[in-house]
């Protein structure tokens, strides 16, 4: 099979189209034909070494069919899309023309969206989704706060917000994009200079319900101070970096009764306490194919352009959902 091969840590250079022998389902392991993956924020700290796990084939997402399952359960030829499960990170992962994915981490999907359509919801809207409804278990008529949401993953956050019921404030540090973030459903947009607190409290003077904050710990102690008594924040990205955040006092930056936590899919989702199964995944897809969630592509590269994929994923400047698509 053909596949994306990394032999070294560094820039985008370092990924090579290669041929490599074709994978095999082991038990409680589903092989699928790759139609199209996603690309992730977590493919760059991958590829440059600030996570290293040695695998040489990244990806944490796909869209194909079903090339074997050992199990039965599955079909050959099924639709399905295929999320973490230790790709890129214990196994090789979606850069490749077929994979093989725990059963866990495999759901069946009924669709007509294109494949590039489809490859561009799993990983986002399951962190999204997971980040909303699992960790801060937001309400009809409450009030979030959605750091970063002109990621990938903040738009997704954006859409389904809206669509529960919230009412949402979206932030990006572009006035440019404003714009976009309303076009997406957000009551209100603010640009962050990195102190939004005060602007939050200007118009919501006891704080919002919820922050989900995907700047993560350079935004994280101006998001506590965002969210009322007793609200909750949850970090589910790294924009502004992976450092650690100095001399972080929980008895004096945590505010008394807020919640902290974190949700790291690449990690977890798909694992008993994470299953699959809690993201409806299937609903998520029918939204998108009726135009509720803006979840498309904002630009579909083959896979001989896969270096020129990740200098746009590098840059920042992608504004949207990043896939590449197999002929």
């Amino acid at each position: 099979m053909r596949a994306i091969v990394m032999n070294e840590h560094g820039g985008p250079e370092v990924l090579r189209l290669e041929e490599l022998p074709d994978p095999v389902a082991g038990e409680g392991e589903v092989l699928i034909r790759v139609r199209a993956f996603g690309l992730n924020h977590a493919d760059t700290y991958m590829r440059s070494g600030v996570w290293q796990f040695g695998i040489p084939v990244l990806g944490i997402e796909a869209a194909g069919t079903v090339e074997d399952d050992p199990s039965g359960n599955l079909a050959t030829g099924t639709a399905v899309v295929a999320i973490v499960g230790g790709m890129a990170r214990t196994r090789n992962g979606s850069y490749a023309e077929l994979v093989s994915v725990p059963a866990t981490n495999v759901v069946p999907v009924r669709t007509t969206l294109s494949w590039p359509e489809l490859a561009a919801i799993p990983e986002v809207y399951a962190t999204a989704w997971t980040g909303l409804h699992g960790n801060l278990a937001l309400c009809r008529g409450e009030t979030v706060l959605i750091r970063g949401a002109t990621s990938s993953v903040g738009q997704a956050a954006v859409g389904l917000a809206v669509d529960h019921g919230a009412n949402v404030i979206a932030t990006t540090r572009d006035p440019d994009r404003a714009s976009l973030l309303a076009d997406r459903g957000a009551h209100e947009v603010l640009i962050d200079d990195g102190e939004l607190a005060p602007k939050v409290r200007a118009t919501h003077p006891a704080g919002v319900d919820a922050v989900l904050d995907l700047v993560g710990n350079r935004a994280l102690r101006d998001s506590l101070l965002s969210v009322r008594a007793r609200g909750r924040v949850c970090q589910v990205g790294f924009l502004g970096g992976l450092e650690p955040l100095a001399d972080f006092n929980p008895l004096v930056d945590l505010p008394s009764g807020v919640q902290l936590s974190t949700f790291a899919s690449a990690f977890v989702l798909g694992d008993e306490s994470f299953p699959t199964a809690d993201v409806p995944l299937q609903e998520i897809v029918d939204k998108a194919s009726r135009g509720v969630f803006a979840a498309k592509p904002v630009r579909v590269f083959p896979i001989e352009q896969i270096v020129e994929a990740h200098r746009l994923l590098d840059s920042g400047g992608a504004g949207g959902k990043l896939v590449v698509e197999l002929a």
